[in-house]
């Protein structure tokens, strides 16, 4: 990023869409653009949802210790009608140090204060959710690029068909390709990959279960042991879920990129904690590691019905967030 300047940060920025990992993406690669001109740069974070007018001026004003800001503002969309209007008028004339990012789900709710924010000049970062299966090719075969690799129009087919469609399940298939590899990618290299090494799709059981979507997870568990996923890292997700919840929920409120250096997460990793997190009390989290570790101990110590045990989990530890639930 040695070619990043103060002058090509956008003031305003508009992530738009639905589309959880683009736009997680956006903020990340945002913030990591503002660190390339002020290392010291001062990120904060806030939902649109409770944040006053009143604040707005602290919010946006100039710093007393000068130095850059970003101010990323969660969930635009449900930014109420004075809060918009200073927000927009704020957009009329931004401050040259800082950034306001505004991530927008891109529906009919708060289209008035996106539009408003477009007309004002914001840059559009999209985010949508890709619609069909030529723009997940697409992205498979750009994100191997991202990598340094090259990647086949078959192979993508071939990896789409052995990962799903989660676009965050199939990034981290294609980085895990190109790091395993020598960055050519063919169907033939997908096949003899994913013989052996499915296990990233235990991350789609894990973290359907984390937030309550039983049928979601068991449809993943089956579809991964159908195909040929060994039970073990599949139970290792589940278990690296309760736990990470668990010590994010510790760690207090905070903003992912303030908490990532004392946890030693990345802001990602955070960020999808904390919302996994939502219902669960303190002894729902409990019960869940108790379900995880059985489900571990059974998985590990050869249970006749591996398959069971990692289904038995899947309900032990919704059931923990339900019975938690507040």
């Amino acid at each position: 990023m040695c070619d990043v300047t103060p002058a090509s940060l956008p003031p305003i920025l508009l992530v738009l869409g639905d589309e959880e990992l683009l736009a997680t993406r956006a903020v990340s690669d945002a913030v990591a653009r503002a660190r390339a001109v002020d290392p010291d740069v001062d990120v904060r974070e806030y939902q649109a949802g409770s944040l006053a007018v009143g604040e707005i001026d602290e919010m946006l004003s100039p710093s007393l210790f000068g130095g850059r800001r970003v101010l990323v503002l969660r969930s635009g969309q449900d930014t109420r009608k004075d809060l918009s209007a200073a927000l927009l008028a704020y957009a009329k004339n931004p401050d040259p140090d800082v950034q306001l990012v505004v991530l927008h789900l891109g529906g009919a709710k708060g289209k008035a204060f996106a539009d408003g924010l477009r007309s004002a000049g914001a840059t559009v970062v999209p985010a949508g959710k890709l619609k069909g299966h030529r723009e997940r090719v697409a992205f498979v075969r750009d994100e191997i690029r991202r990598h340094g690799g090259k990647c086949a129009e078959d192979a993508a087919e071939a990896l789409i068909a052995a990962v799903g469609n989660d676009l965050r399940e199939l990034a981290a298939a294609c980085s895990q390709l190109v790091a395993d590899t020598d960055g050519r990618i063919d169907a033939e290299t997908v096949a003899r990959y994913y013989r052996g090494r499915v296990e990233v799709t235990g991350f789609t059981v894990a973290d359907a279960t984390m937030v309550g979507d039983v049928p979601g997870a068991l449809e993943a568990l089956r579809w991964a042991l159908h195909v040929g996923v060994d039970p073990v890292p599949i139970a290792d997700a589940l278990a690296d879920g309760v736990r990470t919840v668990a010590r994010v929920a510790s760690a207090g409120r905070g903003s992912a990129y303030q908490l990532a250096s004392s946890l030693g997460m990345p802001a990602w990793k955070i960020e999808r904690a904390q919302r996994q997190g939502r219902g669960w009390t303190p002894e729902g989290l409990v019960a869940a590691m108790r379900a995880a570790a059985e489900c571990n101990a059974a998985v590990k110590g050869g249970a006749d019905d591996r398959a069971y045990a990692l289904e038995r989990a899947v309900f032990s530890v919704a059931a923990a967030r339900q019975g938690g639930a507040r």
